[in-house]
């Protein structure tokens, strides 16, 4: 005979809170356990030293990554390279709990990827990055999934000019924080005759929805951090000088949190979203179709002839790209 059903959820509750009750610190003395088996872990961490564009420390489980890539972030292969190799590494390191990706660069933090790719075109596509990832897609997709899939919670902190590839790295991440004085986004490939080829018609319209996704894409106008907040483009926008310290304690706070938490909460979430490579092949698809076309090239080339990829151009890039249509 089964137990009566009020039985059954009171010892349903009983269950629960001892659960519950296992879980959790039994003392401050835990809570300092758990603190000290973090700063065991993080003296074992794996050497994050090689990467010649990036500055990579690891302090209470948050590992801070700063783009340097002289003179400009461009999303060059050598970047593409690094980011992808720190991905690979970090992935196994449990001693990572959280990702911040910054800049050293006051104004940009990724302008965009490099723009010299389209008089090498086979350099770009043979780019050895994202060898986990579906092989169908191009280099820049593969090493921004890589990051999307990392078991680590990642935070994008933006105080430049996020366009192109480096506003498709941000939107990759898990959340995006901004400075209102100098964040910056943009998607700035349709005046150079392309869309955006890495994730920013499928990462986009999830964060933003359709109609302003167009918008972004289409008008290719540089988006101020108060209106990519109100877009959802951003998780929150703020004072500079507030920044760094709301960045540093959201991500230390989950840091801290107790182990499998955070990572059972993104998968959690995850579940409630499609798997985007039909999307992004599709999108693969269609950057090839425009890139193949005479126009892609022959804008490209004029807007390097007018200042792009020079810190002067890069700041007024958007009027060097209107104007060349």
């Amino acid at each position: 005979m089964g137990l009566p059903r009020s039985s059954m959820n009171v010892l349903a509750g009983v269950l629960s809170v001892t659960t519950l009750a296992t879980s959790l610190p039994a003392s401050a003395g835990d809570a300092r356990t758990h603190s000290h088996r973090l700063r065991k872990q993080e003296a074992k961490s794996m050497p994050y030293s090689r990467f010649d564009t990036l500055q990579i420390t690891v302090e209470h489980g948050v590992a801070t990554v700063t783009i340097a890539n002289p003179p400009l972030n461009l999303l060059d292969a050598r970047l593409m390279t690094d980011l992808d190799d720190f991905a690979a590494s970090v992935a196994a390191d449990s001693s990572v709990r959280v990702i911040v990706l910054q800049s050293a660069d006051p104004d940009f933090f990724i302008p965009h990827g490099d723009m010299r790719f389209v008089d090498d075109p086979t350099s770009f596509g043979n780019l050895k990055v994202g060898d986990d990832e579906d092989q169908r897609l191009n280099p820049m997709q593969r090493l921004f999934e890589r990051w999307r899939k990392l078991p680590q919670v990642t935070i994008g902190k933006l105080d430049g000019i996020a366009r192109g590839g480096g506003a498709e790295l941000l939107e990759a991440l898990d959340m995006r924080f901004a400075s209102l004085d100098h964040g910056r986004l943009a998607q700035m490939e349709a005046p150079t005759g392309i869309i955006p080829g890495a994730g920013g018609t499928v990462y986009l319209p999830r964060a933003v929805g359709r109609a302003r996704a167009m918008e972004i894409i289409l008008g290719a106008d540089l988006f101020d951090a108060a209106t990519a907040e109100r877009y959802g483009w951003i998780n929150r926008a703020l004072p500079q000088a507030e920044l760094d310290s709301f960045v540093t304690r959201l991500s230390r706070n989950i840091a801290q949190l107790a182990p499998g938490v955070a990572t059972a909460a993104k998968k959690a979430i995850d579940v409630n979203f499609t798997d985007p490579l039909p999307a992004l092949l599709e999108q693969n698809r269609q950057l090839g179709e425009t890139f193949a076309r005479p126009a892609a090239a022959e804008l490209t080339r004029r807007a390097l002839r007018n200042g792009a990829q020079t810190r002067q151009g890069e700041k007024a890039l958007e009027a060097i790209l209107h104007d060349a249509q």
